[in-house]
């Protein structure tokens, strides 16, 4: 799509470089999963641009799609992040951030699954804003472990908690960074990105007794790991930061949510063939097989070849 065929190759040509010794380093081109929970179904993507394609560079985008927890009680997570451009470890920043996330919810989960049931909004908000600061906080200590400038070993982050109970429709997006958040209904988009907070994360309150602290702490101290670094003072914070976006949404039948990157947001705000195309296959009554959305996620668009990482999902 776009005013003429794309400039590179539609399918991957050169490999990224591999060390002997660091083979656990490599990216795949491509990640493909999905699962389907309740009254929800799950398709994520994560595709290298046709630039790194040409370039035998590996992919900076990162996704993570875990589920914590069992039965209706169970919450998945799903988290991409996006590594700083033209940095060497760009991937390895992304990947780390994922796994910082996810290990911070998944210790975590019960409290978070109880609060998004129970529409504790500023909770919610207050309690993912200290877990993603510190998560990021992790990547400024491993930039000064790896000798890295901070702004250099970073990435953006982007996230879904999405309870399994089938009668909880409450869908919760938090992060820090550009992408896109889009919502599809009646066969229209939606940009419901949402406006970036730049005050600091609050601190969790002190509570007078054991009533106040069941009821104030259910997320604003969310049990991320003691690590090396707890031990560590903080890591000088770059002078300039993202804010941190979250949003609290409720779904209705036969929505579907887009959550992604860069590489899929701007062409889809960019291109109307594009957001039209996908408009007519995602507003069908069944989501999409695995390989039929990763055939849509990946429709090359003239001037846009970064890496494209999606999640959409699909509601019954």
């Amino acid at each position: 799509m776009g005013s003429g065929p794309p400039t590179y190759d539609p399918e991957p040509t050169a490999l990224p470089h591999a060390e002997p010794e660091e083979l656990g380093e490599l990216v795949a081109d491509t990640v493909l999963d999905g699962a389907r929970y309740g009254t929800w179904t799950l398709r994520s993507v994560s595709l290298r641009g046709d630039s790194a394609r040409y370039r035998g560079e590996p992919r900076r985008d990162a996704l993570l799609t875990a589920r914590f927890g069992t039965g209706d009680h169970a919450l998945v997570l799903v988290a991409m992040a996006t590594g700083a451009r033209a940095t060497p470890e760009a991937h390895l920043a992304a990947a780390e951030a994922c796994r910082w996330i996810g290990r911070a919810v998944g210790r975590s989960h019960q409290r978070l699954a109880e609060d998004i049931r129970a529409t504790r909004r500023a909770d919610l908000k207050a309690g993912l804003h200290r877990l993603t600061d510190r998560s990021l906080g992790r990547l400024r200590a491993s930039a000064l472990e790896r000798g890295a400038r901070p702004e250099e070993y970073t990435a953006t982050l982007r996230c879904l908690l999405l309870p399994a109970d089938p009668h909880c429709r409450t869908r919760v997006f938090f992060g820090v960074g550009d992408g896109g958040l889009f919502q599809l209904r009646d066969g229209s988009w939606r940009d419901i990105e949402p406006r970036a907070t730049d005050h600091a994360p609050p601190e969790p309150p002190r509570t007078a007794g054991p009533a106040e602290e069941d009821d104030d702490r259910l997320t604003l101290d969310l049990g991320v790991p003691q690590g090396p670094y707890e031990q560590l003072p903080e890591p000088p914070r770059p002078p300039a930061r993202d804010p941190f976006r979250f949003q609290v949404s409720l779904a209705r039948p036969g929505d579907a949510l887009l959550m992604c990157t860069p590489g899929l947001a701007e062409p889809l705000r960019g291109e109307p063939a594009l957001s039209a195309y996908l408009s007519r296959r995602w507003s069908g009554r069944r989501p999409p097989g695995l390989a039929a959305f990763l055939a849509d996620a990946r429709v090359r668009v003239k001037g846009y070849a970064d890496d494209r990482t999606a999640a959409a999902l699909w509601e019954a």
